[in-house]
């Protein structure tokens, strides 16, 4: 999963002596909360988000009238309270990558640019958590089967195995390495028979932990937990 296919293409920008008001404006107006600021060229220098300029103006804690607040956001440019220093990613790094550069500089959104630094994408904390929910298929039509394996080769073929038999597509594997061992989160889809398809798992030697089900109306039932 490359961020490229995750990212918002050709994201809205502003140029270095944007006033913050027209930066508020366009912010509120699109339900942003931060802007790449960008030179003539289109290169990326900075980066502007709601918080700054909330402190810039003493929005959070002021005794400014409206009027006066206006008056400063419009004599105030992006370039006198922006990001100089910004994270950026290429649109060909994977998008676990991108979650390490948030998670390592405390960042929500990284600017993504080519290779002459020109803005051609943004991809945000909520773009990653997106395409966690659907590679788990939270909320496609199908059942969650969530078990404890041994960490030994030939177990995926097995478990893929076992639901073939049961005409059951396995559409998503996930494996997390928790202090209990691997537990894997296998959803499938098709014609599954939760009752059956859990016994059949357990007399193969597996420990179920937790079977879920989201039904065509999108509701969720849980059969063990």
């Amino acid at each position: 999963m490359y961020v490229k296919d995750h990212m918002t293409v050709n994201p809205i920008t502003i140029t270095a002596d944007t006033p913050l008001s027209k930066a508020l404006e366009i912010m509120g107006k699109n339900h942003f909360h931060r802007l790449p600021v960008v030179d003539a060229n289109h290169k990326l220098i900075g980066l502007i988000t709601e918080g700054l300029v909330n402190d810039a103006s003493g929005k959070n804690a002021t005794s400014l009238s409206i009027y006066e607040l206006n008056y400063l956001l419009s004599r105030t440019q992006a370039k006198d309270i922006m990001i100089r220093d910004v994270h950026t990613v290429s649109p060909m790094v994977f998008l676990e990558e991108a979650a390490q550069v948030m998670l390592e500089n405390t960042v929500n959104v990284l600017p993504v640019v080519d290779e002459e630094n020109h803005v051609i994408g943004i991809i945000t904390e909520k773009d990653i958590f997106l395409t966690f929910v659907d590679l788990m298929g939270l909320k496609r039509q199908g059942t969650r089967f969530v078990m404890l394996i041994d960490d030994k080769p030939g177990v995926f073929a097995q478990v893929t195995k076992l639901f073939a038999q049961e005409n059951a597509n396995v559409e998503n594997i996930a494996v997390y390495h928790t202090d209990r061992g691997s537990e894997v989160v296998v959803k499938a889809t098709g014609e599954v028979a939760v009752d059956k398809m859990t016994k059949i798992l357990q007399e193969a030697g597996f420990n179920i932990t937790n079977v879920v089900q989201t039904t065509a109306e999108g509701k969720t039932v849980v059969w063990l937990k």
